[in-house]
């Protein structure tokens, strides 16, 4: 007898900024199906409905959670919610899919995955990056050891808007680059620091500057902005014999190599026949096959 596909039955709640982006790639999924999408706006519902007839609609998140025949739950929901909701999911056994971030404090974090192990359920943070080509690429050339080590990692995330009534910057963007300076490194950062101002909203910062430190040296620098003129999504990596800008907003180059770095003189006798050297070489933009992560 032939294997038996199993279809996986996705429900998901909020249908706001991010929660269409979650249920149009579930649809496309061959071995995947959204049954129900919840959202407390009916005016959200009824626009989704009119995209996807065939799929049930709710106000109430009970009726997703409570539902035997839903297998997943996806949460695209303000971040102040995502830890009763994914308890609640975890509970009455559903595989849950949280956007980032995870929750609000470690130890909901920490509740949560503890739940989820109990339970042998998935439990999975939407760092999106993780999953993108050109990230991965990235990570294949920091492993190959062609930038020689990583010295440090520079990023910059900045835009003006969208900002967010219950997190700040750091909170709602800064997850994505950690993600992608940890999956690197393939190291969780020794010590992080963050300083922030709040302009618009005394209590939200809007512009915030965090620096992470590895045990292995490793040095890190996020710039998180909702009040800048332009969108920018840079990160470069230097590495002792290359460094690598990738810049998200380019359409077609979004990797450049450079073959750049600065040498110290391998011995001396006096401060006199000391010099630094600077190597310039080829910059190249390695082709990467686009795909949605």
């Amino acid at each position: 007898m032939g294997k038996v596909k199993t279809i996986v039955n996705f429900g998901v709640i909020g249908c706001g900024y991010w929660g269409p982006n979650l249920i149009r790639n579930f649809r496309a999924l061959p071995d995947g199906r959204v049954t129900k999408m919840c959202d407390r706006s009916n005016d959200r519902l009824e626009h989704m409905r009119s995209l996807y007839p065939e799929v049930d609609i709710a106000n109430d998140c009970e009726d997703l959670i409570g539902d035997p025949e839903i297998d997943a739950i996806a949460i695209a929901t303000p971040v102040h919610t995502h830890y009763e909701l994914a308890l609640r999911s975890l509970q009455a056994g559903k595989h849950t899919f949280i956007e980032k971030p995870m929750a609000t404090t470690p130890e909901q974090c920490m509740e949560l995955t503890k739940l989820a192990y109990e339970k042998s359920l998935v439990l999975m943070v939407g760092h999106t990056f993780l999953y993108s080509p050109v990230v991965r690429k990235i990570k294949e050339i920091i492993d190959s050891g062609d930038i020689g080590d990583v010295l440090y990692i520079s990023s910059r995330r900045l835009n003006l808007g969208l900002l967010q009534q219950d997190i700040n910057v750091a909170w709602d963007l800064a997850p994505h680059d950690i993600s992608i300076i940890v999956y690197l490194l393939d190291e969780i950062p020794a010590s992080v620091n963050c300083q922030g101002k709040a302009h618009i909203d005394k209590a939200i910062e809007e512009v915030t500057s965090m620096t992470l430190n590895f045990d292995n040296g490793g040095f890190a620098t996020i710039q998180s902005s909702w009040l800048d003129p332009n969108k920018v999504r840079e990160m470069i990596i230097v590495g002792s014999k290359k460094m690598i800008v990738y810049n998200d907003i380019e359409p077609m180059e979004k990797i450049r190599i450079y073959d750049k770095r600065v040498e110290a003189p391998p011995h001396y006798d006096s401060y006199e026949a000391f010099h630094y050297s600077y190597h310039y070489g080829d910059m190249h933009a390695p082709w990467i096959q686009q795909t949605e992560p």
